[in-house]
C-alpha cells in the first residue's frame, strides 16, 4: 500500500502543481473587455486541470481511508477469532485516527480554494473583495498555496501512518501464524 499511495499522492500533487503553474500564466483575464480567446482558452484549462487535481488529491485522501477502514476490519476480525491481545486492535485505531483531521481539513481546503477559484473569475457577479479588502484573485492565489502545502505535509503524514499500520498488520500475521503452527495448522 505504500508504494500505491506514495505513487498516488505524487501524481495528485503534481496534478495541484499544474493548476496552479496555469492559474499563474492567465495572466490579465479583462484584456479585451474579458473576450480574449487566449485568455479565456487558458482560464478553461486552468479550471479542467483544476478540477481534475482537486478531485484526484480528494481520491487519494478517501483511499487511505478506505485502507484503514479495511485494515482496521481485518484486525478486528483476527484479533477475535485467534483470541489475540486487543492492543493491536487499538493501535490501529489510533493510527486510523490520527490521520482524520489532516484528512478533513485537506478536503476543506480543497473546497475553499475551488470556491474562491470560482469567486476570482471575472465573469462572475460574485466578489469578496469589499468584505476582505483583498483581491478575489489574491486570496484565490493564498489559498492555492497554502492548500497545496497543507496537502503534502497531510500525505507525508499519511504515508507514515500506513508504514505504522504495515507494522501491526504484520506484528498481527506473525501472531496469527505462531498460534497455526503451534496448532497444527497450515500456515500459507
Amino acid at each position: 500500500m505504500k508504494r500505491i499511495f506514495l505513487t498516488l499522492a505524487i501524481l495528485a500533487n503534481i496534478a495541484l502543481l499544474s493548476a496552479f503553474i496555469l492559474g499563474w500564466q492567465i495572466g490579465d483575464p479583462m484584456i479585451a473587455g474579458g473576450r480574449d480567446p487566449e485568455v479565456n482558452g487558458r482560464i478553461g484549462t486552468h479550471l479542467l486541470v483544476g478540477l481534475g487535481a482537486l478531485t484526484s488529491a480528494t481520491m487519494v485522501h478517501a483511499l487511505l481511508f478506505t485502507y484503514f477502514m479495511g485494515t482496521g476490519r481485518w484486525i478486528e476480525e483476527t484479533t477475535h477469532a485467534y483470541s489475540l491481545s486487543s492492543d493491536w486492535y487499538r493501535l490501529n485505531q489510533r493510527t486510523k485516527y490520527s490521520v482524520l483531521p489532516g484528512i478533513c481539513i485537506s478536503f476543506l481546503l480543497l473546497v475553499i480554494t475551488g470556491s474562491l477559484g470560482a469567486v476570482a473569475d471575472p465573469a462572475t457577479a460574485v466578489t469578496l473583495q469589499p468584505m476582505l479588502g483583498v483581491s478575489d484573485a489574491t486570496l484565490h492565489f493564498t489559498a492555492t498555496i497554502g492548500t497545496w502545502l497543507v496537502n503534502m505535509i497531510v500525505n507525508m503524514t499519511q504515508y507514515f501512518a500506513i508504514s505504522r499500520n504495515s507494522a501491526i498488520v504484520e506484528g498481527v500475521l506473525a501472531e496469527v501464524r505462531r498460534i497455526r503452527i503451534e496448532k497444527g495448522l497450515p500456515v500459507d
